[in-house]
């Protein structure tokens, strides 16, 4: 008997819970955590090792860089070189759903993988008091993508998790359902003083804008410099048709606000909840019997540009 198992532990996100699954990231394991964007699959952002085991995980590419989080603005400073720029971001948003791609730090204690070979790294401050707790409890700066295979829907809820990557990840701190629902906006702070959103998500470009006092630039470069900028991402699965009114009789139809569909984001147009209910939605959508998905307009404004965003990935 190999003792092998085909789903993790899942454990409450309470202090014994905490405690274990901080024990196991110093040891170089994986841990499933909640933040308040999306499940994310944590380990130690120091060892090369344990990084390596979040790519076999996930199924990663190797060119894809992660997201390394840390409990304050001090332990961010070990890492990577915070300008007046980066101090009134992180201000404003921190601990939040932001994450900054700044220069990496000379000697900075971080495996070469998780910045995937680039000068910089993509670093967020998380507010969910889980994912906090383990950040102190461990003492580590946590890598941690979304914690399912790569290219996949991601996970906002446990129970996403053990569906997705099963016996890869032995560990799952459920803390219920993500408030946000969609990953973190990332921001690229550049060298000559211009600023880019590499990826949209609940802090719109709007809400920087009024931070930084300057209009974001356009992304130029085809490199791959943070999580969620592969063309195709966050897929069911199935083929998607998007801004549909109607399902065509071999689709699931996720509605929103006046289309009403199998199920919907949310019944009342609401953006916010829309973007909270999206991933389950597609979860739903992906386990369903009709072959193909179709999903309701979504307004291209605000928290609404994320959710088309990946949408939009989904769909490739």
């Amino acid at each position: 008997m190999s003792g092998k198992h085909d789903s993790p532990q899942v454990r409450v996100a309470d202090a014994a819970g905490i405690a274990a699954a901080a024990a196991l990231l110093r040891g170089g394991g994986l841990v499933a955590v909640p933040t308040e964007t999306v499940y994310g699959l944590a380990a130690r952002a120091d060892s090369a090792d344990a990084v390596a085991a979040i790519y076999r995980a996930k199924g990663r590419p190797d060119f894809n860089p992660l997201i390394v989080h840390v409990n304050d603005l001090a332990r961010a400073e070990e890492l990577v070189l915070i300008d007046d720029r980066a101090r009134k971001l992180a201000a404003a948003f921190w601990p939040g759903a932001l994450t900054m791609v700044l220069p990496l730090r000379d000697g900075a204690r971080i495996a070469p993988a998780v910045s995937a070979g680039l000068p910089t790294l993509a670093l967020r401050c998380p507010a969910h008091p889980a994912m906090r707790a383990l950040l102190e409890e461990s003492g580590l700066a946590l890598a941690a993508p979304s914690a399912n295979r790569s290219g996949g829907v991601s996970p906002t809820t446990a129970a996403h998790v053990v569906q997705s990557l099963r016996e890869r990840v032995p560990l799952v701190l459920d803390g219920g359902a993500c408030a946000a629902g969609i990953e973190s906006t990332i921001v690229a702070l550049r060298a000559d003083g211009g600023w880019q959103v590499l990826r949209p998500g609940p802090i719109t470009e709007a809400q920087i804008s009024a931070i930084l006092g300057a209009p974001a630039g356009l992304v130029t470069s085809d490199r791959i410099e943070a999580p969620g900028q592969l063309a195709s991402h966050y897929a069911p699965g199935k083929p998607v048709r998007l801004n549909a009114s109607t399902a065509r009789p071999d689709e699931f139809l996720i509605g929103f606000g006046p289309v009403a569909g199998a199920i919907s984001l949310s019944p009342a147009g609401d953006l916010a909840e829309a973007a909270a209910r999206l991933y389950d939605c597609l979860h739903q959508a992906a386990a369903a019997s009709q072959p193909r998905i179709a999903i309701a307009p979504i307004p291209d404004e605000g928290i609404g540009n994320a959710i088309n965003d990946r949408l939009r990935r989904a769909a490739v």
